[in-house]
């Protein structure tokens, strides 16, 4: 079952054309990955696919909507079933991480304040923070604390997608392969589906089941990392085959 299909998207930036005809689908449980070039577009598509961003042609559907048609109160509802990550974690800076992580089930929900505290300590728990960690501002804490706190408030909701934009960015290097097991522990004890934008190798082949390569404003590849040394491109070359030449 594809959670979210991508037909023949088209994206312009004044007179630039960012990607031009894209197609892609992602597939239920799957880690799935958007690679390419700085430049590319890859935060871009997300972006477009979180409705945060139009696009100019096309048809992006997630959970059987069309992003291009959909109602207002059918996308509010629709965003109740994702979570993201945005790259700096985008936490509110006055508000503590229990207060951040909160938010989203304030705003969309009517539960009680000890409803939602139990649900703030258990997500808190779930990505690897401790309680006390709670009363901590964004200020205060590392960046691996911030990637962790704003996880947690991706995952406020309960929802069936997630959306990561360079989660191991900033990270050193242990710090990174523990987040990539954390998600890799969530995908199975949430059954979430996830899209990820990375740069960071280690990552894309311990984590991904499969990407797409964005380059030249198409897709130029789509499938498992098992194949991608086969195809020709100038990205490819240089990414995975470490060939500068």
């Amino acid at each position: 079952m594809s959670m979210i299909n991508v037909r023949n998207v088209k994206t312009v930036f004044d007179d630039r054309v960012v990607h031009d005809g894209l197609n892609l689908s992602v597939g239920e449980g799957e880690i799935y990955g958007l690679l390419g070039p700085s430049g590319c577009g890859k935060t871009t598509l997300l972006r477009e696919m979180v409705m945060l961003q139009e696009f100019q042609g096309g048809t992006i559907e997630i959970l059987g909507n069309d992003l291009s048609t959909i109602r207002h109160s059918d996308a509010q509802r629709l965003r109740r079933e994702w979570g993201v990550l945005f790259q700096a974690g985008a936490l509110f800076s006055s508000l503590n991480l229990k207060e951040n992580i909160a938010l989203p089930l304030k705003e969309y929900t009517d539960l009680s304040k000890k409803m939602i505290d139990e649900i703030v300590e258990f997500k808190i728990n779930l990505v690897g923070l401790n309680s006390s960690d709670a009363l901590l501002y964004p200020s205060q804490i590392s960046g691996g604390m911030k990637k962790k706190a704003g996880l947690a408030r991706a995952l406020s909701m309960d929802p069936k997608l997630l959306f990561l934009d360079e989660p191991t960015s900033g990270l050193d290097p242990i710090s990174a392969r523990e987040f990539d097991s954390l998600i890799l522990k969530l995908r199975k004890l949430l059954g979430l589906t996830i899209v990820m934008v990375s740069h960071d190798l280690q990552s894309i082949y311990d984590t991904l089941d499969r990407v797409a390569i964005i380059d030249e404003k198409k897709i130029v590849y789509e499938g498992s990392l098992d194949n991608i040394k086969s195809v020709e491109s100038r990205f490819i070359n240089r990414f995975f085959r470490g060939n500068f030449e």
